[in-house]
């Protein structure tokens, strides 16, 4: 049985992201991937409850999705409302999905507090970056999946080849 992959729904086009579009992730191996049956569009934000549109939210002052997980920070809106809860809902709930499809790998949007794997915003709505994860790239990771930033989707199909 080839290997699932969970992605971002927002990769795949679907709008739901807290502005109520998608950021669809045109590659001809996504394509391939949907194709064949392997892709398992999720978004944790969702599945935690949220709604689209949303206010954006950040993981605050600078620390990251493995902060969160472990209750040293939270996940504020940019109106001040607290969605820590939901996130980590979200995160618990693609971490259940992901073992429910057998997936090893995810691949998923970067700068996101729920999916960034790279990097995230850093609290501030400034619009700055730093390094680090959300809530459920932190999570999947701890938990033995492998995840991929959208831009890193020829590393994933080359690390897929060897599932083959």
């Amino acid at each position: 049985m080839p290997a699932k992959i969970l992605v971002s729904a927002c990769l795949l086009g679907q709008p739901v992201r807290y502005d109520g579009k998608g950021k669809l992730l045109s590659h001809a191996a996504l394509t391939r991937l949907q194709e064949e049956g392997r892709v398992v569009a999720f978004c944790p934000e969702l599945a935690g409850g949220m709604s689209v549109p949303r206010p954006p939210a950040e993981i605050e002052a600078g620390l990251t999705g493995e902060d969160v997980l472990l209750g040293r920070a939270r996940v504020l809106e940019l109106t001040g409302g607290d969605v820590t809860s939901a996130f980590v809902a979200g995160a618990q709930k693609a971490l259940a999905v992901t073992r429910e499809s057998h997936c090893c790998h995810a691949l998923l949007i970067d700068g996101s507090p729920s999916c960034g794997s790279i990097s995230i915003y850093d609290g501030a709505f400034a619009g700055r970056r730093h390094a680090g994860s959300g809530v459920t790239a932190a999570l999947l990771r701890q938990n033995g999946i492998t995840v991929f930033a959208g831009h890193e989707i020829d590393r994933l199909m080359a690390e897929l080849e060897v599932y083959l």
